[in-house]
């Protein structure tokens, strides 16, 4: 059987389909993205793990209109003597346990939070240097998975990230050399990075986390602050675009968006698709192929995997 695309067409010189004119203009120009997003955060955030089934879909689906920035807000410098956050009744380490598995059952994006009563984590600040070092070293998308690869460490699998040998072997799960970044991110250069994005939070005018913060080209902007709704954000980014009508990019296949996420709670794939929690095993049956995923659970929620 002749495959038609590999025959080579003479009067044309056209080798595979020819079609339409000789020449044709063709415009390549994407559209140019005109609004900065802004999303102050921190790695021990709980309300920024909880928000991350809406913020991804956010991101996936508007975010053709803006480029996205993380930045490090320097939630815990380290624990002293006086209120850490007062107003949740954090005082030490153990007082945090309640209020992150709180966060966790009312998301369903799960924690643990245990560790902070056995092994609590002393600081932030180390994991957002390395944040920091591989985001200069390499770029943003590998820096963003260094995040998300230590929420999953901290939040439902109970390990302090803050610990060397706990960053180290995050950093080596994506490929990098972590003993090489950890201890880059331990020299003055780490706080140095650091440091900018203390700035621009404060700059910013941020002071809770999660803040998102978008601004269009007259420096005009909308501020987020807290986990909001998915239609939030989309409603704050018509404000600082001036359009009342967004299209939307249609969302990812389930099979690439586990592809590239590596790990995925259920509350994330019902917050992409819109699906509810009782359908959540047909969709994943009907999108996935059988063998291509694990299907496993940790404090009582369904988590899928490559």
């Amino acid at each position: 059987m002749k495959n038609n695309n590999m025959i080579c067409d003479l009067e044309t010189g056209v080798c595979g389909v020819a079609g339409g004119e000789e020449m044709e203009m063709i415009d390549f120009n994407q559209p140019k993205k005109s609004i900065e997003v802004y999303y102050v955060t921190d790695p021990i955030c709980s309300h920024c793990w909880a928000i991350e089934p809406v913020l991804r879909r956010f991101k996936e689906q508007y975010g053709h209109y803006f480029n996205f920035h993380p930045v490090m807000g320097g939630l815990l410098e380290k624990w002293h003597d006086g209120p850490i956050d007062p107003a949740n009744g954090i005082y030490k380490p153990a007082d945090v346990a309640p209020h992150w598995r709180e966060v966790g059952e009312h998301s369903r994006m799960p924690i643990d939070g245990s560790l902070m009563i056995d092994n609590p984590v002393q600081s932030s600040f180390p994991p957002s240097r390395v944040y920091k070092v591989i985001q200069k070293n390499h770029n943003d998308a590998l820096a963003y998975e260094y995040l998300r690869r230590s929420r999953e460490a901290l939040f439902p699998f109970n390990q302090n990230i803050s610990e060397r040998s706990v960053m180290v072997e995050i950093v080596n799960q994506l490929g990098l050399d972590g003993e090489a970044i950890v201890k880059e991110a331990e020299q003055p250069v780490g706080q140095q990075l650091l440091n900018e994005d203390f700035a621009l939070t404060r700059s910013l005018g941020a002071r809770g986390f999660p803040t998102i913060i978008m601004i269009n080209e007259d420096n005009k902007g909308v501020k987020i602050v807290g986990g909001r709704p998915f239609e939030s954000y989309v409603d704050g980014l018509k404000q600082v675009l001036s359009k009342e009508d967004l299209q939307p990019n249609p969302q990812p296949s389930l099979t690439s968006l586990l592809e590239k996420e590596k790990l995925l709670f259920s509350k994330e794939i019902e917050v992409m698709y819109s699906v509810e929690q009782s359908e959540i095993n047909a969709f994943v049956e009907k999108e996935l192929s059988l063998g291509s995923y694990q299907k496993k659970e940790i404090l009582g929620e369904s988590y899928f995997t490559k």
